[in-house]
């Protein structure tokens, strides 16, 4: 799942704008009463009167805000400005990734190290530079596999488990974690479990020990390919996937991804959740694009997997080990440009329709 951490990232953007679209929402009663006060929205002119003679305030041209099966917590954001509002751009997930483009450069520096540099490092210098036994050489590159990686997981274990967490799931109990860190796990079984059966002979196979990272890819795009196929079924979820409780209608797999990795690694903490749940329910764009990218994705990571592995097993063995260590994550830096690239004009036609189907003015 490391692979396409920040895939999906590029879908955050800095316009702001009202939390409904009119598609979205319940159908708006002739009179609702207004959860400021006691005053009272009128029906005609979209303005709320306050008991109190204040001043008027337009209000939601779009309808009031649909919870879904989202209840609010007390780590709930806090109400915006009514000035703030921009009623003519789709909802604002008020998140920037050009902001943090160092911390992102380092981390994937980081990680790219550890998870090719070391192995292949590890592999050719005690391979063929010392007289270590091959079950020694390979006990060695293990052991020093993920250190990176497993400090990740221990600090993104600890950002939602602690007291007071303010990037955990929406109405979710500290137990639950997040969808992501159940995936995380589920990932370093897999490392793990054919690390340890390909060191265990004296002569290790090779080419088992080149699979981690196929396999993982295997497990990713399976993942989104059926998430994908029970939402189009109509499916209902059947256990918590991060802020979307059991029986609640499936989202795209790529939702997940964005929600958790921006939450918690990237510091947007339960605000930004729930200002992409807001966003994925008034825009039919964004949830398009999403599903787009979702399919993009499950079914690149099975094509690129299926040749990966058979490249592993048709290849000499030292070749072998580097196309299993290096490939899938060329592959995934060029899915992520090709998503960088989707995604901004996917974001560009989805503000310019939503201008026009809002009755933008002309100036």
């Amino acid at each position: 799942m490391t692979l396409a951490v920040m895939s999906a990232s590029p879908a955050l953007d800095g316009a702001r704008s009202p939390p409904m679209s009119p598609t979205d929402g319940p159908r708006r009663p002739s009179v609702v009463h207004s959860p400021v006060g006691s005053g009272v929205r009128s029906p005609v002119g979209g303005a709320v009167r306050s008991s109190t003679g204040g001043e008027r305030r337009p209000s939601n041209p779009f309808g009031p805000r649909r919870s879904l099966a989202l209840p609010r917590t007390s780590l709930a954001a806090p109400a915006r400005e009514p000035g703030a509002i921009n009623p003519y751009a789709p909802p604002s997930l008020e998140y920037d990734l050009r902001q943090r483009k160092r911390s992102i450069f380092i981390f994937w520096f980081l990680i790219l190290f550890d998870s090719i540099v070391m192995p292949l490092a590890l592999y050719f210098g005690l391979w063929y530079g010392t007289n270590l036994s091959p079950n020694t050489v390979f006990s060695i590159v293990t052991a020093a596999l993920g250190g990176i990686s497993i400090f990740e997981y221990v600090l993104r274990f600890w950002h939602l488990w602690k007291k007071g967490s303010t990037c955990r799931v929406i109405g979710g109990r500290r137990s639950y974690l997040d969808w992501f860190h159940w995936n995380f796990s589920f990932a370093w079984i897999i490392i793990i479990v054919e690390l340890i059966v390909g060191t265990i002979p004296e002569n290790p196979p090779i080419r088992l020990l080149a699979m981690p990272c196929a396999s993982l890819m295997f497990a990713f795009g399976s993942e989104l390919i059926i998430q994908d196929g029970m939402r189009l079924l109509g499916i209902p979820s059947p256990f918590r996937i991060s802020s979307m409780p059991a029986g609640s209608q499936l989202r795209p797999g790529i939702y997940w991804i964005i929600e958790d990795i921006v939450a918690v690694d990237g510091g947007g903490n339960i605000e930004f959740r729930e200002r992409l749940n807001t966003r994925y329910e008034a825009s039919h764009y964004f949830r398009q694009m999403l599903h787009r990218l979702t399919l993009f994705w499950g079914i690149g990571g099975e094509l690129a997997a299926a040749v990966v592995t058979a490249l592993i097993f048709t290849l000499q063995k030292d070749a072998a080990y580097v196309v299993g260590w290096t490939v899938p994550f060329i592959w995934a830096g060029i899915w992520t440009l090709c998503t960088f690239w989707y995604v901004k004009r996917s974001l560009r036609f989805e503000e310019e329709n939503w201008a026009e189907t809002h009755g933008k003015p002309v100036v």
